[in-house]
């Protein structure tokens, strides 16, 4: 069978994908192993964010009190009831995907997708041709192999929601964003639960004062266990995790220790082409192109930014770029921007702290902790620190630990992507009292200490036309 273009995998960055090459031919296969609902609406940041809802909104009990609410000691969480909104909800998230082979029929093709050479490659024993193909398998948890004689005790985010009822004790394994949430999750709504990692940090934070912030925070809610292996062994019914500071006898485990791209059977080894270690081809970022074959590695499936975002921007490029007549200098990526929705929540603007601790940088930062607004909504916890060329005053990144952390990084995002000034951000206006307000006071802060910084926020005033005024 010969066809123009082949997709494989219907995740995000393979429907993103679809959408492109629909702009240019109608001779294509969709090609997807399992379910049809993408690992975000299925498994990932859409039932994990319905969970946190959840968890917050009893965890806001803890508040009452202080606004002068009375009668927060009545209320119960039932776990029950939180994961079978999770599932409703999530159920409604996937009916676009899951409806994928219906509308478009023979089309869409069920089964596993395994290259045989550049422009083949085979579908459950059947040889498909096609002038390009674009792989995007997407991913699946880690679990150590050894871990498959505990059973039903290890849970994953791909079998987290699926159960009726939780036990009162949960470890989490791997304190990276996914962790961190669920953990916290679990853990305001009554569960106890205690984290692990062989890292000495939490969230991908990299910045030491965050990370100070943001443990304490995180303490407040379980225990931690980070800077060694964890190690597990029977413990009657349950499992005992041995970590950095101690044991902790669990009823279930949750492995959080990231996602593995699903290239093992793939048969990238058949294009001709180098391989990693871990049988990884180079793939240009702005093309996703491998070498300078027509074939394109797309979305978590090349672990380069596994963010639903970057999937979706992935899928796009890699697109546009498989036309046959498409400009092959490839498309530009956005601003990075990460969040962890904990609480307070984390984010990351721009290139990684390491990346921009070799430039000649200034950072101002802001106390949320003496924020007007924060104060008042009892959230006045967290840390911003943006950083700015410092010969230019060009805003380059930002790191928040914070409330609504979520919406002031957009704003920060939007700042670096449009390659704003320090003075450039001061002068939008600044409405009293709202969260934004603490971004103005870390751009004060750094204003002191970059080029162009000074002055008043406002803007000169333009000529108005009139001779005898101007």
């Amino acid at each position: 069978m010969k066809v123009d273009t082949v997709i494989v995998g219907a995740g995000t960055s393979g429907l993103s994908a679809l959408r492109e090459v629909r702009r240019y031919t109608d001779d294509f296969l969709l090609v997807n192993e399992g379910g049809w609902g993408t690992t975000c609406a299925a498994v990932g940041c859409m039932p994990s964010k319905a969970l946190i809802e959840a968890a917050n909104a009893f965890h806001r009990r803890h508040a009452f009190e202080e606004f002068g609410i009375r009668g927060a000691d009545g209320l119960q969480a039932d776990t029950p009831a939180v994961l079978a909104r999770v599932r409703k909800m999530r159920d409604d998230f996937v009916k676009g995907p899951e409806s994928m082979p219906e509308k478009l029929g023979q089309r869409a093709v069920s089964g596993r997708a395994r290259l045989i050479g550049p422009g083949r490659l085979e579908v459950d024993g059947r040889t498909i041709e096609a002038r390009a193909i674009i792989l995007a398998p997407g991913s699946s948890p880690i679990v150590p192999p050894d871990w498959a004689a505990f059973g039903d005790r290890i849970l994953t985010t791909d079998s987290l929601f699926e159960r009726r009822d939780l036990p009162q004790r949960i470890a989490v394994i791997g304190m990276g964003a996914v962790g961190v949430e669920i953990a916290q999750a679990l853990a305001r709504l009554g569960h106890t639960v205690a984290g692990f990692d062989a890292a000495e940090t939490l969230a991908g934070i990299e910045s030491e004062e965050i990370l100070a912030v943001f443990r304490a925070a995180i303490k407040i809610d379980l225990a931690l266990h980070l800077g060694a292996e964890a190690e597990l062994k029977e413990a009657g019914k349950g499992l005992r995790v041995t970590g950095a500071a101690g044991a902790f006898d669990a009823d279930i485990v949750l492995a959080a220790m990231g996602r593995r791209p699903n290239i093992a059977h793939l048969g990238l080894e058949t294009l001709g082409v180098p391989l990693d270690q871990d049988g990884m081809p180079e793939i240009d970022p702005e093309t996703l192109r491998i070498g300078d074959l027509p074939v394109f590695l797309a979305g978590d499936a090349n672990n380069h930014r596994p963010l639903l975002h970057e999937a979706a921007d992935e899928g796009h490029i890699a697109g546009r770029m498989a036309a046959p007549d498409a400009k092959h200098d490839g498309l530009c990526r956005r601003t990075g921007l990460s969040i962890v929705f904990s609480a307070p929540q984390v984010a990351h603007v721009g290139p990684p702290l390491s990346e921009l601790r070799e430039r000649d940088i200034a950072t101002g930062s802001m106390d949320f902790s003496r924020q007007a607004r924060a104060r008042m909504a009892q959230t006045a916890e967290g840390l911003l620190r943006i950083h700015a060329d410092r010969g230019t005053g060009r805003l380059v990144g930002a790191e928040i630990c914070g409330p609504a952390a979520e919406h002031l990084a957009h704003l920060l995002a939007l700042a670096v992507e449009r390659r704003m000034t320090v003075a450039d951000v001061l002068a939008m206006p600044f409405y009293h009292p709202v969260l934004e307000e603490g971004v103005r006071t870390a751009l004060r802060d750094l204003a002191r200490n970059v080029a162009g910084g000074g002055g008043s926020d406002l803007s000169d005033c333009e000529a108005i036309g009139h001779e005898a005024l101007d």
